[in-house]
């Protein structure tokens, strides 16, 4: 059985990853959730016990262990089907579109950090980095769900390139962020899989607060509601 190592779900958008891409597929695992420590940096040596890096997720499979989201996706395609399309382009064309959330995006990363359970109105003027950012996944969305006809990116079935870009559908929650319509049909139905109702259901309930969280995203904009479980 796989044990995959997360952080909390209210503010993981990295655990989220290979969390929904396991449930969605349908392949059994064990959740370990280590919370973060409070202060910048602060997780890294207690996460260092399961995690070479220091940092979530992490994945054991037996004395195997797999750190980083996208070793993970890869880790798991090798046994088992369906994490990438079947068909050679849209697989190539899935693959280029998780290396490059993987590595890109850090506008959105920087001014939209995930905070599940809050809603926030951001300044009518936004940054142009971060203008930059939302064109570029509405538009790569877009292209995807035109180019290969299906309801998710790369066909009908979920797979990695879901996975990769579901933080960004609870950022549009949280954040009032605008996209097309396809893009915003598209947000909507990552929001309603069964893993992702889990998961948000899941951050909601969280009592625990990291202080570096909820600063940046005071920081983002104008806090409209907080749905999070009261802190006793």
């Amino acid at each position: 059985m796989y044990e995959l190592y997360i952080a909390n779900k209210n503010y993981s958008s990295w655990s989220l990853r290979p969390w929904l891409l396991l449930s969605e597929l349908g392949i059994p695992f064990d959740e370990r959730l280590v919370s973060f420590a409070p202060g910048t940096g602060s997780s890294w040596s207690g996460f260092r016990a399961f995690s070479p890096n220091g940092k979530v997720p992490c994945l054991h499979d037996g004395d195997t262990v797999v750190w980083d989201s996208l070793a993970i996706a890869e880790y798991l395609a090798e046994r088992h089907p369906d994490v990438w399309p079947s068909d050679s382009q849209a697989r190539t064309w899935a693959r280029c579109a998780v290396a490059e959330m993987h590595s890109g995006f850090g506008a959105l990363r920087t001014h939209c950090g995930m905070n599940c359970g809050l809603r926030i109105r951001l300044p009518d003027s936004l940054p142009q980095a971060l203008r930059a950012d939302i064109a570029r996944i509405d538009e790569l969305w877009s292209e995807g769900l035109a180019r290969f006809g299906g309801r998710f990116m790369a066909g009908n079935a979920f797979g990695a390139v879901d996975a990769f870009f579901a933080p960004v559908a609870f950022r549009i929650q949280t954040y009032g962020l605008t996209f097309g319509a396809a893009a915003g049909a598209y947000a909507q139905r990552l929001r309603e899989l069964p893993g992702m109702r889990r998961w948000y259901a899941d951050a909601l309930l969280e009592t625990w607060r990291d202080p570096d969280h909820e600063e940046e995203a005071m920081q983002s904009g104008i806090l409209l509601e907080d749905l999070r479980t009261t802190v006793s």
